[in-house]
């Protein structure tokens, strides 16, 4: 389905990736951890085009993504959740997810996912007119879920979704991503929060300064002392 190969990234002088190679496969959650700078956030940035590879491939079930100009990505099959949110404050609730729905032409299919939707997020629903910004933390990520969603995506990459949230909020995000893998979506997920990402993964790559130092089953990972050392708190 997505296929990572071979991926170098710079800012500046600097190298930000430095040859990293993963896949995805169709019905997969795949999960990234590492500390901040690790590389996760410029991993996804160029997967949706909005960072330039300085070298490497990426492919999306067959297309290179890195000839794919960005704004055609998302007709791909492709959203992205970004980290901290990015809801459009000063547009209502319904508003913001209907502009995840921007790239659909069948106005009747618009209306059946905003309402399951809806029906995935009661709490969007009661809120449905009021403006963005006036949102808790943890709503405004069900909103930037939601808006992701609005695409009738394939695969969702997420960046950091429990961020700043509170622990029981955390629960909550990642009962989520469980409930859209479920419903036939692929995840990429993006998360600093390893218990917890590696709980609900197939399959984990561990980032450190720009390269892959880890990658396995999610459960042996869990259990890899290298990762419970530095990523696990034990």
């Amino acid at each position: 389905m997505l296929e990572v190969k071979d991926l170098y990234v710079n800012y500046g002088a600097v190298e930000a990736i430095k040859g990293i190679s993963f896949t995805v496969k169709p019905g997969e959650i795949v999960t990234l951890i590492g500390a901040n700078g690790a590389g996760k956030t410029t991993t996804l940035h160029t997967i949706s085009g909005l960072t330039k590879a300085k070298s490497g491939s990426i492919t999306y079930n067959g297309t290179d993504l890195l000839k794919t100009d960005p704004s055609k990505i998302i007709t791909l099959g492709i959203a992205h959740v970004p980290e901290g949110r990015h809801v459009f404050p000063e547009m209502t609730v319904e508003e913001n997810l209907e502009m995840g729905a921007y790239a659909g032409k069948d106005k009747g299919k618009i209306t059946e996912i905003l309402k399951s939707v809806y029906e995935k997020f009661p709490r969007l629903k009661e809120r449905r007119r009021q403006l963005a910004g006036t949102l808790s933390g943890g709503e405004q990520q069900m909103l930037a879920v939601g808006r992701a969603l609005m695409g009738n995506p394939s695969i969702i990459l997420m960046d950091e979704p429990s961020m700043g949230l509170s622990p029981l909020l955390v629960k909550e995000v990642f009962a989520i991503i469980e409930e859209i893998h479920k419903a036939g979506i692929t995840v990429l997920l993006n998360e600093q929060n390893a218990k917890m990402a590696l709980s609900i993964a197939d399959r984990a790559y561990v980032l450190e300064t720009g390269k892959i130092s880890i990658s396995g089953d999610a459960e042996e990972l869990l259990n890899d002392e290298r990762v419970k050392k530095a990523y696990l708190g034990q």
